[in-house]
């Protein structure tokens, strides 16, 4: 039987300096010139979930409560719980090992429908007002929080991971389709500010520290 093989809907220019096979996903684990700066991170091999249900009370995505209120995120033990609606919370695998989704009918896995970016640095602001009028510091939410609407003209789910400095950052996801437009959108309007590839233990470093 041949093996599955799958493909991230993201493409840098960069060749990474090292890459790691895991889940049948060929990852970039580091990028050269990583020690300071702007950086995309192609994410979208970690698992994303969506939730769907009228009641999420007795819901507990891997033991993690899901905030009461629109808009609210919540990061536990590698884990990005998001509240989009009333019936609708988004769960996104960060760091550590590939999860096992739970096997109830509110659960639908999204990994490979989307794409998840990471943007990280001190004018991922500066970068991020070029493509949408979303508030990402928006001082009345404590990060990190659930933004929803156009990134880029594109609909997508994205959260203010951290507002503060060097460790600023946001990560969003939305349609599988939009992959190649999306990086070329990023890359442009973060050129003037250096932005480059940087690799997913740039990111897991980034996120152990903020949780």
């Amino acid at each position: 039987m041949k093996e599955i093989y799958r493909e991230s809907p993201v493409t840098f220019k960069k060749i990474p300096k090292r890459t790691e096979t895991r889940d049948n996903w060929t990852i970039a684990l580091e990028y050269e010139d990583e020690d300071k700066g702007q950086f995309l991170i192609d994410l979208s091999h970690r698992t994303r979930l969506d939730i769907q249900d009228s009641d999420f009370s007795s819901i507990e995505p891997f033991g993690i409560k899901i905030p009461d209120m629109p808009g609210m995120s919540v990061l536990e033990n590698g884990f990005l719980i998001n509240r989009m609606n009333r019936t609708q919370t988004s769960v996104w695998h960060l760091v550590g090992e590939t999860p096992e989704i739970p096997d109830e009918s509110a659960y639908t896995d999204v990994t490979e429908s989307t794409l998840f970016l990471a943007i990280m640095g001190k004018t991922v602001f500066s970068i991020a007002e070029k493509l949408t009028s979303l508030d990402f510091l928006d001082s009345g939410k404590k990060v990190p929080f659930l933004l929803q609407g156009p990134f880029s003209h594109v609909p997508c789910q994205i959260v203010t991971l951290e507002r503060d400095g060097e460790t600023s950052g946001i990560i969003f996801t939305c349609s599988r389709g939009y992959g190649k437009t999306m990086v070329d959108a990023v890359m442009e309007a973060g050129a003037e500010f250096g932005l480059r590839p940087a690799g997913e233990d740039k990111f897991t470093s980034w996120v152990r520290a903020l949780e």
